[in-house]
């Protein structure tokens, strides 16, 4: 009888071994001057390069860039603001046991989550849209 109480606290405890919420400093120090690269549903879907004064450029896989900020708001979620577009995006960057970085929006099922595949030094290919190609 003393073996359920055990179980049913294990059972609980389960997720928080499942996975851990990077913090807002942990995730300052992974990505600055850096380019993530993240699938979606197993496939590429965009990669994120990172400045020093928290600036980003994102570019979706077909090319299109989006310039932007981040920053982390109240809850410790990391939130993006792109140009065109005041409205925020915030996600939660979760280490899971494996050590895959995933990105999800705050109360968003995981299938939809952005898996982080590569990290490298390399610039993205967005040259500013006045410069020309």
């Amino acid at each position: 009888m003393r073996l359920i109480p055990l179980v049913l606290a294990l059972m609980a405890a389960a997720p928080a071994f499942a996975q851990r919420a990077v913090t807002p400093d942990e995730f300052d120090t992974m990505v600055t001057g850096r380019t993530l690269h993240f699938n979606r549903a197993g496939e590429p879907f965009g990669a994120e390069q990172y400045f020093e004064d928290k600036r980003v450029i994102w570019s979706f896989e077909n090319g299109q860039c989006q310039r932007g900020i981040w920053f982390t708001n109240a809850e410790d979620e990391i939130c993006f603001v792109y140009e065109g577009d005041p409205a925020s995006q915030c996600w939660n960057f979760l280490e899971m046991p494996g050590g895959d970085l995933h990105a999800r929006l705050p109360g968003s099922d995981p299938a939809g989550d952005l898996v982080m595949r590569d990290v490298s030094r390399e610039a993205l290919n967005c040259p500013l849209p006045d410069l020309g190609v």
